[in-house]
């Protein structure tokens, strides 16, 4: 499966039954990566990527964050338009054939609340790598109620990129497709052990 990835992230309060490092893998039903730009100033447009895997390694007590591999499909972009999705998967953006994948390799972790952090790394897309800040909450941390009964994180994390730093160019004159690309990520991860 041609992947890009996304991010990742968490630190935060150490829960009594996490006193190691566990790696954890995320839940691609129950994750969302989506993205907000405007268009023509009218109104911001939703996309999302509708097919995510990865791990990372975890330490509640350390509060550290490791080995970030997450993974988005560029090609299952979805915009609830058929015609704007295969649009966003040419040259002119995503260029899927071309650049099939996007990855994300995080740098830093920075613990900044109870349940909040912050998680630097170098985002890489239509092979141009640039930093991102990710500001991450944990939402919450504790064995999955039914299933699979595993030690599950809920998380969230926003960030933001500027296109036209990746090499998108198109449109960005009179503001017709926004420059400024806000990121949405929700997921659930469940411990791998």
């Amino acid at each position: 499966m041609r992947l890009i990835p996304v991010v990742l992230a968490a630190g935060l309060t150490a829960s009594p039954a996490a006193a190691a490092p566990t790696t954890f893998e995320i839940d691609p039903t129950h994750t969302a990566v989506a993205f907000l730009v405007e268009h023509i100033g009218f109104a911001m447009t939703l996309g999302q990527f509708t097919r995510i895997e990865g791990s990372f390694v975890y330490d509640a007590e350390a509060q550290s964050l490791s080995d970030v591999a997450v993974t988005v499909d560029p090609a299952s972009v979805f915009t609830n338009d058929e015609r704007r999705d295969q649009h966003v998967r040419n040259a002119d953006f995503l260029n899927v054939e071309e650049h099939p994948a996007i990855t994300f390799a995080a740098t830093e972790y920075e613990v900044t609340g109870e349940n909040t952090g912050k998680v630097t790394g170098d985002l890489t897309i239509l092979g141009i790598t640039n930093p991102i800040v990710l500001d991450v909450t944990l939402n919450k941390d504790d064995v999955y109620p039914f299933g699979h009964q595993k030690r599950t994180l809920g998380i969230s994390a926003r960030g933001t990129v500027l296109r036209s730093e990746y090499g998108m160019s198109y449109a960005l004159a009179g503001n017709l497709v926004g420059d400024e690309v806000d990121l949405i990520i929700e997921f659930e991860a469940i411990a791998a052990e």
